[in-house]
């Protein structure tokens, strides 16, 4: 079920590199004219704040980088040009075997989802996604994913695994950058104890996820208090996180009236 050594070297340069929407409203902020920003200007905001983004920038980062590699790869969708819109990659190896690689959902690993060839398990597997077991079931041009929690408790995803046209990928892209979540959201994988666990910063409260179950963490007041935790976890320049958190803030006074 594990990617071939080109996938993973390709996937490795992303292992610190959170999904969030802190960068969606700092940018919206900043500039006028298209919201997505291109792999060049994503890199260099990398390099200026060590900031990242939404999983339709990390996608399209991902893309760059395996095609740079001279690894065939494309987007994969569920709900484009809605809320609940998300993205994804196939990439596939020399021999054609596909592997999903979800930078927006924080996996650990690609996984393999072509169940005819040799080596594909339908078992519950470790190492692939913080805190759960997963259970990886194609069946057509569908991919459903059972995510097994601590305490016997479980969720799961259906991933559609047809190609998106880049055309229709960066119209939906442009359509998300331009929609304004109403909570601030960070999620990043970090280490805990022997594993890698799953941190998240969300509607000003957060959460790590673990093998031992969920670990809520003291509440934070205020915004720069905020920006020094986040920056903590993440790396991210502390002077962004204050201007982007400033932003939520901002609309969810306006919202209370």
């Amino acid at each position: 079920m594990i990617a071939s050594k080109p996938i993973i070297d390709v996937w490795r340069r992303f292992d610190d590199f959170p999904m969030e929407t802190l960068t969606k409203a700092w940018y919206y902020n900043k500039t006028e004219g298209n919201k997505q920003r291109d792999v060049s200007l994503m890199n260099e905001h990398r390099e200026q704040f060590g900031i990242t983004g939404n999983c339709f920038d990390l996608a399209l980062w991902l893309l760059d980088e395996l095609k740079r590699a001279g690894i065939e790869s494309y987007p994969i969708a569920h709900d484009l040009h809605t809320e609940d819109a998300h993205v994804a990659v196939v990439a596939l190896d020399d021999r054609g075997k596909r592997y999903l690689c979800d930078l927006g959902d924080q996996w650990l690993n690609p996984v393999l989802i072509d169940s005819e060839c040799e080596g594909y398990s339908n078992e519950l597997l470790e190492g692939f996604f913080p805190a759960a077991r997963v259970q990886v079931l194609p069946k057509h041009h569908f991919l459903k994913v059972i995510y097994h929690l601590p305490n016997g408790k479980w969720s799961e995803q259906v991933y559609d695994t047809r190609a998106v046209g880049m055309e229709e990928f960066l119209t939906a892209a442009e359509h998300s950058q331009n929609m304004m979540n109403k909570a601030p959201l960070l999620e990043c994988r970090i280490p805990y104890k022997k594993e890698i666990a799953h941190w998240e910063f969300y509607n000003w409260e957060s959460v790590v996820s673990t093998t031992e179950g969920l670990h809520l963490q003291s509440k934070v007041d205020g915004v720069e208090e905020w920006a020094t935790k986040i920056h903590e976890v993440s790396g991210y320049d502390r002077e962004f996180l204050i201007e982007a958190l400033e932003i939520y803030k901002k609309r969810r006074l306006a919202e209370r009236g």
